[in-house]
């Protein structure tokens, strides 16, 4: 499912207009981006959990040229499923 086709479904489900799904998609998105810069965490329950996680330096190859790169540490964005998206994927 892509960006359009959620805001389809939600606007179906919520009985919305696209404009007014496409804003709330926007705004849901502006919010967990937003949190997860400022360093925070957004749980939605049932659903899973965004979270920034640090990444050590580590070494790393250049596959072109085989010589050895290093590769700084940087913060990842990450999620984890909940119970009940879990649920329903496995069945």
């Amino acid at each position: 499912m892509n960006k359009a086709q959620m805001i389809e479904h939600i606007a179906e489900r919520a009985q919305l207009t696209r404009q007014q799904a496409a804003r709330a998609l926007e705004a849901m998105l502006e919010g967990v981006t937003q949190t997860l810069a400022r360093g925070g965490e957004v749980t939605l329950v049932g659903f899973g959990t965004f979270a920034v996680e640090q990444r050590a330096p580590r070494k790393g190859r250049n596959p072109k040229t085989g010589e050895p790169v290093d590769i700084p540490a940087a913060k990842m964005p990450r999620f984890r499923p909940g119970k009940g998206l879990r649920e329903a994927v496995n069945g």
